[in-house]
């Protein structure tokens, strides 16, 4: 069976389309993401503008585009935070229903959770050893806590770069003060997950979805490594000296400079510095000994369910 799995994301719509086999096993036809920016200028006022409704509209349009040209017989449209948190999500997820016949689940930050472990752990050889995973969002950020016997704890906050970049709207470039207020916030939000990893002492990151995979495709360019190589991997080791390096030229770029930055997506260019100081607060307040990507998240999973229940 050909499936096509819309994850309706708070920065941008993810596409993949698959086919399942009769063995437990998919092939992935075609992936694709189109920035549709739904929490500018409304998330942290629980709304979708009228603009960002109609990005949406047309994401899932050019998405249906594809899903015809691949015959895809069956379509799973998920929404996570972004329209899950505002007051307008529903009329957004009913507008898409008549428009376009797709039937969208808004799931909750536990099972969006869920969801990306069971993506990542795809990708990832799990140990006796426990693994922070996070999942960086526009509209929320999920933590979860794995190791070989499965999942052992799991949180969503929100903490997502589309809410942080509307709360403290940063100067161009970012100030030191301005990431000292950011630093202060985020720790204030995540008295849970320290608690989590007091228990649990996990020293290695597995980092899925956007921000993670900006990070990879930055290093690659920074270093000039061969991506057909990479390419046929489905994660990748950041080496922590390499993530340093990009985070400091990061933080120091305008946004001018972030759009010429080769590995950089232009839908990422407003949010890459407060994901990039999430990241490196994370790294340093845990104590993160190392720093892996994941390129499978929340679709993978949603696969993962839709095959072994």
């Amino acid at each position: 069976m050909r499936i096509a799995i819309i994850d309706l994301g708070t920065n941008t719509f993810n596409l993949l389309i698959a086919d399942i086999k009769a063995n437990k096993q998919y092939s992935i036809i075609f992936n694709d993401k189109t920035g549709v920016k739904l929490g500018k200028d409304g998330i942290n006022k629980r709304i979708i503008t009228p603009d960002a409704f109609q990005r949406a509209l047309n994401g899932i349009a050019q998405h249906i585009k594809s899903i015809n040209k691949f015959k895809a017989e069956k379509i799973v449209a998920i929404a996570t935070s972004g329209i899950r948190s505002t007051q307008n999500g529903d009329e957004l997820v009913s507008q898409i229903q008549k428009q376009f016949g797709v039937s969208v689940q808004i799931i909750t930050g536990d099972k969006e959770a869920e969801l990306i472990y069971r993506g990542v752990k795809q990708t990832i050889e799990f140990s006796i050893e426990n693994i922070l995973i996070l999942d960086i969002g526009g509209g929320s950020n999920e933590f979860i806590i794995a190791n070989k016997d499965g999942l052992q704890w799991k949180q969503s906050y929100n903490l997502g770069m589309a809410r942080l970049l509307d709360k403290f709207n940063p100067s161009d470039p970012i100030t030191t003060k301005e990431i000292e207020k950011v630093e202060l916030y985020i720790d204030s939000k995540l008295k849970t997950l320290y608690n989590a990893v007091a228990i649990y002492k996990p020293t290695q990151l597995v980092g899925s979805s956007g921000t993670f995979d900006t990070i990879r495709e930055m290093i690659i360019e920074r270093k000039r490594l061969d991506k057909s190589h990479y390419e046929l991997h489905k994660s990748f080791p950041v080496e922590l000296d390499d993530y340093y390096l990009l985070h400091n030229a990061l933080i120091k770029s305008t946004s001018q400079e972030r759009l010429i930055m080769k590995g950089l997506e232009f839908v990422r260019v407003e949010m890459i510095v407060l994901a990039s100081i999430f990241v490196k607060f994370i790294v340093q307040k845990l104590n993160i000994k190392s720093i892996t990507q994941s390129s499978f998240a929340l679709k993978e999973g949603m696969i993962d369910k839709i095959i072994n229940g």
